[in-house]
């Protein structure tokens, strides 16, 4: 028994050898950064944003390569089907790690189990808005308006973040509202201006305009902490909605498996990367809060804490496995 201690003993201190070498010569080749959306929106957006920069600091090239579809799911398979060694990562958000796992019947990955999360790199904050003719300028006044008539709100589809913040708004104020899901976002926000729906929870960067002219009434922000590009926005936490807090969010994560030095370094470089002055301005201006990372041991916690979070609110609004 006691040699075969020794040996194991030995084995993995061989293991911890290789892997120690391993990152010390990493990234001895160019890097892939999986987007597990289409090229041009707010995730795809701030990964080129970031991505000479963290070329920059690892010595080699970060290469993108998009892989959208199944709501950012093919694109998170991909990723924690890749080879554990920091060369393939991957950038999964709320929706694939927190919201799908829920709503899918069967999912080809684990978000708890299949990655190693490396950092924390984005949130998007929503602002809940409202067409400028509903005699409706606060959630008082939404409450008061729905107690007598038939309140509807938009989104981008089933289980998108505009649909689930509606509905964690209804389990907190009781206010009774009826789902006008559309394909995309942007036909929702255009009929809550033109009239045919009455509110929606929307990304900030098509809405702030339409708020500053008057095109749309506001009635709050999504997340607790203010937009720093719009710090007079109030929180709904603020506005009549204790406790509410929704974003989506964003992380660099690796397959599991992944060596822990290489890990390490990622999360620290992404950390310097996404703490940069001009990183974290051109971020700000695409609608996204730039997020210096938490220390790695908070990460998994966050993903299972949210998966637990948004896995009650899928329950609540009917939508548990339905895809």
């Amino acid at each position: 028994m006691t040699i075969a201690v020794r040996c194991f003993a030995a084995a993995a201190a061989l293991v911890a050898l290789e892997q120690v070498a391993d990152a010390q010569d990493y990234p001895s080749r160019p890097v892939t950064l999986i987007v597990p959306w289409a090229p041009g929106g707010a995730v795809d957006t701030l990964a080129r944003i970031a991505q000479p920069k963290l070329a920059e600091r690892l010595g080699k090239p970060v290469i993108i390569e998009n892989r959208p579809g199944g709501g950012s799911t093919l694109g998170t398979a991909a990723g924690a089907k890749a080879a554990p060694d920091g060369y393939l990562l991957n950038m999964p958000g709320s929706g694939s790690m927190a919201i799908s796992p829920a709503m899918y019947k069967s999912l080809p990955y684990d978000s708890i189990k299949d990655f190693a999360p490396m950092a924390l790199v984005g949130r998007v904050p929503f602002v809940l808005i409202v067409n400028k003719d509903l005699p409706v300028k606060s959630i008082a006044d939404l409450r008061e308006y729905a107690k007598t008539n038939p309140v509807n709100y938009g989104s981008g589809g089933a289980g998108s973040p505009h649909h689930l913040y509606a509905e964690m708004l209804k389990s907190i104020t009781g206010i009774e509202m009826t789902h006008v899901p559309y394909k995309g976002s942007a036909d929702a926000i255009k009929d809550v201006v033109a009239g045919h729906i009455q509110l929606l929870f929307s990304d900030t960067a098509p809405s702030l305009p339409l708020i500053r002219n008057g095109t749309v009434t506001l009635l709050g922000l999504s997340t607790i902490g203010r937009l720093p590009t719009a710090p007079d926005i109030v929180p709904l936490n603020e506005a009549g909605v204790p406790g509410f807090d929704a974003a989506g969010w964003f992380m660099v994560a690796g397959s599991a498996g992944t060596p822990q030095p290489i890990v390490d370094r990622l999360h620290k470089e992404l950390k310097e990367v996404m703490g940069l002055p001009e990183v974290s301005e051109a971020v700000n201006r695409i609608g996204v809060v730039p997020v210096v990372s938490p220390p790695l041991a908070d990460l998994a916690k966050f993903i299972i804490s949210e998966k637990e979070r948004w896995g009650k609110v899928v329950q609540q609004a009917g939508l548990a496995g339905t895809l």
